[in-house]
């Protein structure tokens, strides 16, 4: 029986974002978001004009600074999801300079939405050439990789990272914070 990979693909992050991952972000408070179990986490800062920023270095030091739930979720929904969605599938606008950083959790958590929504519907939207076709400039390196192998560390990532924030999640609710 033949496979079709294009539904493969999309039911994995699928799968895991309705059943996994998107159910731990109800009721996320921004104590939570913010929560720094250890010093000097990498985190969402107010930039103190009224808007946020990100704490980001390309390359990470090393080894790399341990990141909140907030920081977690903004790497989700902005490099991850968002700007490849953008990049890809919209205008391509969308970069690590022109995202609104999310301030409290209830904006991260529709961030995240927003921009799985974005991936989702560009992805769906592929039929098996779109899948075999390179992935182009905006991947910089790997600008020759077909979208397929894009897709398949795109959730990677958001299965990786969404997992930290389910554990951190459980350290906070069994912290003395969280009690």
């Amino acid at each position: 029986m033949p496979v079709n990979w294009h539904a493969e693909v999309v039911e994995q992050l699928d799968f895991y974002w309705k059943v996994s991952l998107r159910p731990r972000l109800e009721s996320l408070t921004d104590d939570e978001y913010f929560w720094e179990p250890v010093p000097n986490c990498w985190t969402v800062r107010p930039a103190g004009d009224g808007t946020f920023s990100i704490d980001w270095a390309w390359p990470a030091p090393d080894p790399p600074p341990f990141t909140t739930i907030a920081w977690r979720l903004a790497h989700i929904a902005g490099p991850v999801l968002g700007i490849r969605a953008s990049n890809h599938f919209g205008d391509g606008t969308m970069s690590l300079e022109t995202i609104a950083w999310p301030g409290t959790a209830a904006e991260a958590v529709t961030f995240v939405d927003r921009s799985y929504a974005a991936w989702k519907a560009g992805v769906d939207a592929l039929d098996e050439a779109g899948l075999a076709r390179a992935v182009g400039p905006a991947e910089g390196p790997y600008h020759a990789h077909p979208m397929a192998t894009l897709i398949l560390h795109v959730n990677r990532e958001v299965i990786h990272h969404g997992a930290e924030v389910a554990l951190l999640r459980d350290l906070y609710r069994n912290s003395n914070r969280g009690r």
